[in-house]
């Protein structure tokens, strides 16, 4: 359960040792007397796209540079498909990174953008030209080739920076932060693109970001980084569902997070009191009566209404004190007893609703048995 779990490990759940294309074993980043990367051990399965996700300061971007060979491991080792990447430059590295700024070159047409690597290594003007098309018809830029970088939208650009990755066919692809220079509208468009783009090329990815919502929409399974170090690797749905901790519960998404006490305690089960409620949770945590602990509840998993509930567990009464309407859905905050308050997020099936809830009125939450998960750390 999401209680139990210890990822930062070797065995960490989530890795793949069975079938890794790249490996990081007890990587160490020291500067000076500041550790920015701590013992980190991953293992990524050939054509998985994963992301390594924190807030700023916490590894994930020195870890990212490792890989790309801009920065050494103070220890540890980084294994890509057999091969030991220590003491290689970044330029004899089987792999390519695309940048947040693109690093498009402006005074190059999309298509000499595109081949430039290409002619660097010497390639025949024959098979990169072969190669450059391929990867126009695959980005959709074939119309551009012959635009420069500023007479594109930045998701072309982005696109085009994609396509210059992928034409020197890397058995790696590293994103820093890939759509942070889009504005949300055309970010969330691009997130579909280039997961597609990627997927169908077959290429291994590790992307390195801050935003949630995109870690989610475009990896496979997600690393969460803080101090660094991984504090859960899996699925997004995994991560976002079953928290392994009190950090990674609030970091991700939205979430109400109360604190009690641990009054029933069964495989099957347990009680846990707080100020305002008691839960009856659907899972065991292997806990003693008594000790402190932390129910995670998300504000889409709770029903608002007029009326109490035919049931003692997972109700609270409040007031609402604020509500943000959203379009699709309203985002209510309701003032308990003690003073705290709970996030409710209620989807907006009608257009008009008769018994709808607005500030100052009364209402009671309710949330299903399956709804919230125990944390002891």
């Amino acid at each position: 359960m999401a209680s139990s779990s210890n990822p930062a490990g070797p065995a960490a759940a989530g890795d793949r040792p069975d079938s890794a294309f790249l490996r990081i074993r007890d990587v160490v980043k020291d500067f000076g007397g500041y550790r920015a990367v701590d013992q980190v051990n991953l293992d990524i399965a050939k054509g998985e796209i994963f992301a390594l996700l924190g807030s700023s300061g916490c590894g994930k971007t020195t870890l990212l540079r490792m890989l790309a060979g801009f920065e050494t491991p103070t220890s540890g080792q980084i294994v890509l498909n057999g091969q030991d990447l220590a003491g290689l430059p970044p330029y004899q590295r089987p792999l390519n990174m695309m940048f947040q700024s693109y690093a498009l070159f402006p005074h190059l047409t999309v298509w000499d953008n595109i081949a430039f690597g290409l002619r660097r290594d010497g390639l025949p003007k024959a098979q990169i030209a072969e190669r450059v098309e391929a990867m126009l018809r695959l980005t959709q830029l074939g119309k551009y080739a012959q635009r420069k970088p500023h007479q594109l939208s930045g998701g072309q650009q982005q696109r085009v920076a994609l396509a210059r990755s992928l034409a020197k066919q890397p058995q790696l692809l590293l994103l820093d932060e890939p759509l942070g220079a889009l504005d949300k509208k055309l970010r969330e468009q691009t997130q579909i693109e280039l997961v597609n783009i990627i997927e169908q090329v077959g290429v291994t990815c590790v992307m390195v970001t801050h935003d949630q919502e995109e870690a989610m929409t475009m990896a496979s399974r997600i690393a969460v980084m803080s101090e660094g170090r991984f504090l859960q690797v899996g699925p997004p749905q995994e991560i976002y569902e079953t928290p392994a901790s009190r950090f990674v519960a609030d970091f991700i998404g939205n979430v109400n997070l109360m604190d009690g006490t641990l009054a029933v305690d069964e495989p099957d089960h347990v009680v846990i009191d707080c100020a305002d409620c008691r839960h009856y949770v659907g899972h065991g945590i292997t806990g003693t009566a008594g000790m402190a602990v932390t129910v995670a509840l998300r504000p889409e998993k709770i029903h608002l209404g007029r009326h109490a509930p035919n049931d003692p567990f997972n109700t609270a009464r409040g007031t609402i004190k604020e509500m943000s309407y959203f379009g699709g859905y309203t985002v209510y905050h309701l003032q308990l007893a003690s003073g705290a308050v709970l996030k409710v997020t209620q989807a907006n099936t009608q257009r008009h609703r008769d018994d709808e809830l607005t500030w100052g009125d009364e209402a009671w939450a309710h949330w299903s048995r399956s709804a919230h998960v125990v944390l002891t750390q």
